[in-house]
Formats: structure tokens, C-alpha cells, sequence
């Protein structure tokens, strides 16, 4: 069957590790100093160990490929103990997978082993709408509030902040890669929440930027927004590129993407990466 799978980049992967603990299910191993993965059969494809890749080389690609197989998976899983039991479950609530955690319940239930409470909400996605698929939640989506200072909200600014815009529009979608903005230009490629995140959004990271934003969750097109990146480095001398992104794992994508049309592209241009936290600061 054809279906969505992992693929790690060989001449990529440093065999870190990194991505290992990130999956449960035991689909990663370290095999000669690079990550594999070992069998079509534990890999669900949803694609949490790209976020936790430090080199940009792991993939969600669509090939023939062996269905999932949760009991398989089980069989795996509960020889490692509880906590990975617990990571397990949490991975499939945590990305709306109810009808596999449901299987994984059943499945504990089944062989008396006791199924542990997990920290992400348990909830099913809500059906398809407008033609899109049917939401997944993440980590990143989970609702949580923000504790803020009353005070310090409630206080007057000394001066006026001025935007630091210098280009329109901003959406990759909407971007033509033959704007001369672009010549000699340092870029600023952000996620679309890091404006709304971060205070110092224009003082701190836009200043004297053109910028690139995008959501590399909800847009459909990443193929599509790769191609028009490396159109955009092939077409002028960029200077340098700051990737602004969240903490959340699928945010760090945005790296992801500029990685690849980098390579697309040909282009050796010095990129730095921020990474902004749900509470605003910038590490």
C-alpha cells in the first residue's frame, strides 16, 4: 500500500541519535553510525523525530510501504516498560490518533497489563471540512493559558514603536522571487506565530530584513514553497538568513525547508537559527 513514511538522508545524518527517543515505537535504530529506519512496520509516519533533528534529515515522503501495524508495534512496546508504554499512548492522543490508541488500550487490556495515565489530552480530531483532511493535534496545538504581569501589561509605552516592514507581501505564497527587494537582502524566514510570540518581533529580529513567513504544519504546499525558496536564492545574492521559528517539534520544519532549498538551489548562504519559546523569549 502507499502511504506516508519516514526517510532519513544518509549523507545527512551525523548519527546523533537525537531522533531515537522520539520514537517509541522503535521504528529508528543506530546502525554503522547513521539512523535507519527497521521496519516499514513501526513507522506510523507523523513525523516527531523531524523535529528533533539537528541536520535537517528526516522526511514525511509517500512510497509503497508495509501497512502500520499497532499490535506489532504493542509487542515492541510493552517489552520496554511503562514509561515507554506511556510515551507510546501519549504519541497517538497527542496527534489524534484515537483509533491506534484505542487499539494500544485494547491491547493492555488484553494481556493485564495496566494502562498508565498519559499527559496529552485524549481527544478525537474533528472531521474534514472544505476539502482539507481531518485536523491532527500536536503538542504545539495543545490549548494551554499565559500567566502575564497585569501590571506591566497595563503600562504605557515611553515611545512608540515603529514597524520595521520593509517589503509587501510577506507569505511565501503570495511572493514573487523576482522582487528586487530581494537583491543583496538579508532574510528573515519566520513561522507565522513567532510575531505573536516574541515582543521584540520587529526590534529584534526584522530590523533591516526582508521577510519570509510560513506555517510548515497547516500549509499544504511545503514542496511547492521549497521550489519558490531556492527560485528566490538561484535569483539573487542573499547576504544571510535568520530562521525564526517555535519551540513546538513540527515548528522547527521551517529549518527543515530552508535546508532543502538551500541544496535545491545550489546557494551557500550563512543561515542562523532562533528558536522562540511559547512565553516569548528568543534562545
Amino acid at each position: 500500500m502507499k502511504r506516508k513514511i519516514i526517510s532519513i538522508d544518509e549523507n545527512k545524518c551525523t548519527g546523533c541519535g537525537q531522533c531515537i527517543p522520539d520514537c517509541p515505537e522503535g521504528a529508528l535504530q543506530l546502525i554503522d553510525g547513521k539512523a535507519r529506519l527497521v521496519s516499514d512496520l513501526f513507522c506510523d509516519g507523523l513525523g516527531v523525530c523531524i523535529g528533533t533533528c539537528p541536520e535537517g534529515a528526516i522526511s514525511v515522503i509517500e512510497r509503497e510501504a508495509e501497512p502500520y501495524g499497532e499490535k506489532t508495534v504493542m509487542e515492541n512496546i510493552v517489552r520496554q516498560g511503562e514509561a515507554v508504554i506511556k510515551a507510546h499512548l501519549e504519541h497517538l492522543a497527542g496527534h489524534g490518533q484515537m483509533d491506534l490508541y484505542d487499539e494500544a488500550v485494547e491491547y493492555l487490556k488484553g494481556h493485564t497489563i495496566a494502562v498508565p495515565a498519559i499527559d496529552s489530552p485524549v481527544c478525537h480530531p474533528p472531521p474534514a471540512h472544505a476539502g482539507h483532511p481531518p485536523f491532527a493535534a500536536c503538542p504545539g496545538s495543545a490549548a494551554r493559558s499565559i500567566s502575564r504581569n497585569t501590571a506591566a501589561i497595563n503600562r504605557q509605552p515611553s515611545e512608540k514603536t515603529e514597524s520595521e516592514l520593509r517589503q509587501w507581501p510577506v507569505q511565501l505564497k503570495l511572493l514573487n522571487p523576482a522582487a528586487p527587494y530581494f537583491d543583496n537582502a538579508d532574510l528573515l524566514i519566520s513561522a507565522d506565530c513567532v510575531p505573536f510570540a516574541c515582543a521584540g518581533f520587529h526590534a529584534e529580529l526584522l530590523r533591516d530584513r526582508i521577510v519570509i513567513i510560513f506555517c510548515p504544519k497547516l500549509d499544504s504546499d511545503i514542496d511547492g514553497y521549497i521550489t519558490k525558496l531556492a527560485e528566490i536564492f538561484s535569483r539573487h545574492a542573499i547576504k544571510s538568513i535568520l530562521v525564526a521559528h517555535m519551540e513546538v517539534p513540527c515548528c522547527s520544519g521551517v529549518r527543515y525547508v530552508v535546508g532543502q532549498a538551500l541544496e535545491r538551489s545550489g546557494k551557500k548562504i550563512p543561515v542562523t537559527e532562533k528558536t522562540i519559546t511559547i512565553q516569548g523569549g528568543i534562545e
